[in-house]
C-alpha cells in the first residue's frame, strides 16, 4: 500500500485501506467515464460557456487533467488573468510589505507538514511556489493582507494547477468573489456565515440547533475550520476537490450544502450528545468514515439532502445575521 496519496499527502497511521481500495475501484469507472464526456465538452477549445449541461457535469466531477483549466474558465479567473499579463510577476518584483513577509514565513513551515512536496527537501520544494503566491496576493488585496487558512488554500490550489500565476488568480477569484469577507481582518463575512448557518439548521435540522442552543456551543466552535479552510484537512483531499468543483462554478452556496450534509446525515449521532464537550468531539468524528470518503454518493447526497437552497435565502439570511453582529460590535 501507498503511505503517500497521489497529491503528496502521508496517510495517517489508522488509515484504512481496505475500504479505501474497494471504493477507489468503483469510482475509477466514474472517473474513465467522466473523462471521455469532458474531453468531448472541452474538445481542446479551452473555453466553456456556463449551461445546464456544464453544471451537472461538474456537479458529477471535474477529472484531474482537465481540472485546472476548468476552475480557471469558471470562476472568471482565465479572464483576469488574460487582462492583466505580467501583473503578478510585477507585484512580485516591486516593493514589499516587511510585516506581511513576516507573517507570510513564520506559517510556512505549518503548512501540510504532512504533505512530502511542501517539505524542504522536496524537488521541487511547494514552499517557493506557496510563499510566492501568498505574497503576491497580499500585496494585490491589501484591505486582506495576509491570514491564517490562506495558506491552506493557496497551498491546494498549487497542488492542483501547478502554477503560480493560476493559482493567484484563483485565490483572488475565492476571497474576492465567490467568499464574501472571509479573511478580512474583521472577519466579517466568516462570522455571519457561521450564523447564517445556523439559522439553516434551525430551519432544516431543528433538533441539533436545539441541542446546541440547550449547552450554549457556538456554531464557531464547530465550523470555523469548515469555512476557513474550506474543508481542507476536515475532509480527505478527492472529496474536497470535488466540493471545490462545485463552489467555483455555483459559488458559496455550496459550504452551506457540505455543512448541512454533514450534520443531517448525522443528526442522531449528533443527538447523542449529552455535554458541551460531547457536542464538539461529535462534530470532529463526523467528517471522517466511509460517508465523507464515498466521495461519489456525497456530492450527490449534498444536493438532494439539504432540500431546497436558494441564493435569495441565503442573503436574506446574511442581511439578518450580518446586521446582529454589527449591532452587537
Amino acid at each position: 500500500f501507498c503511505r503517500v496519496d497521489p497529491y503528496g499527502f502521508e496517510r495517517p497511521e489508522d488509515f484504512d485501506y481496505a475500504s479505501y481500495e474497494a471504493f477507489f475501484s468503483r469510482y475509477l469507472v466514474v472517473l474513465t467515464r467522466r473523462a471521455i464526456k469532458w474531453s468531448k465538452l472541452l474538445k481542446g477549445n479551452n473555453s466553456i460557456q456556463k449551461s445546464l449541461k456544464v453544471k451537472r457535469y461538474i456537479r458529477k466531477g471535474i477529472p484531474n487533467e482537465h481540472r485546472a483549466l476548468v476552475w480557471m474558465i469558471v470562476s472568471g479567473a482565465q479572464t483576469n488573468m488574460e487582462q492583466n499579463p505580467g501583473y503578478y510577476h510585477r507585484l512580485l518584483e516591486g516593493e514589499k510589505n516587511a510585516k506581511l513577509l513576516e507573517a507570510i514565513k513564520t506559517d510556512m513551515n505549518r503548512t501540510f507538514p504532512d504533505n512530502v512536496k511542501f517539505r524542504k527537501t522536496a524537488d521541487p520544494c511547494l514552499q517557493h511556489a506557496l510563499y510566492n503566491v501568498l505574497v503576491a496576493y497580499g500585496h494585490h488585496n491589501k484591505a486582506v493582507g495576509y491570514c491564517q487558512g490562506m495558506n491552506f488554500i493557496a497551498g491546494y490550489l498549487i497542488l492542483i494547477t501547478k502554477n503560480e500565476e493560476e493559482s493567484f488568480w484563483l485565490l483572488d477569484a475565492l476571497i474576492g468573489r465567490i467568499l464574501p469577507d472571509y479573511y478580512s481582518p474583521a472577519m466579517l463575512g466568516l462570522k455571519t456565515d457561521q450564523e447564517v448557518l445556523g439559522e439553516l439548521v434551525k430551519m432544516k435540522v431543528p433538533a441539533v440547533a436545539e441541542l446546541m442552543e440547550r449547552h450554549g456551543v457556538m456554531w464557531t466552535l464547530v465550523v470555523s475550520r469548515w469555512f476557513i479552510c474550506l474543508f481542507i484537512d476536515i475532509l480527505p483531499v478527492e472529496t474536497v476537490l470535488r466540493i471545490w468543483d462545485c463552489l467555483f462554478y455555483e459559488g458559496s452556496k455550496i459550504i452551506f450544502r457540505v455543512a448541512l450534509t454533514l450534520i443531517k446525515q448525522n443528526q442522531a449521532f449528533i443527538l447523542e450528545a449529552t455535554n458541551f464537550p460531547d457536542i464538539c468531539d461529535k462534530f470532529k468524528q463526523i467528517t471522517k468514515g466511509t460517508f465523507v470518503t464515498e466521495c461519489h454518493s456525497f456530492m450527490q447526497k449534498i444536493f438532494t439532502d439539504p432540500g431546497s437552497l436558494s441564493m435569495a435565502t441565503i442573503n436574506k439570511l446574511r442581511e439578518t445575521c450580518r446586521e446582529k453582529l454589527l449591532s452587537q460590535g
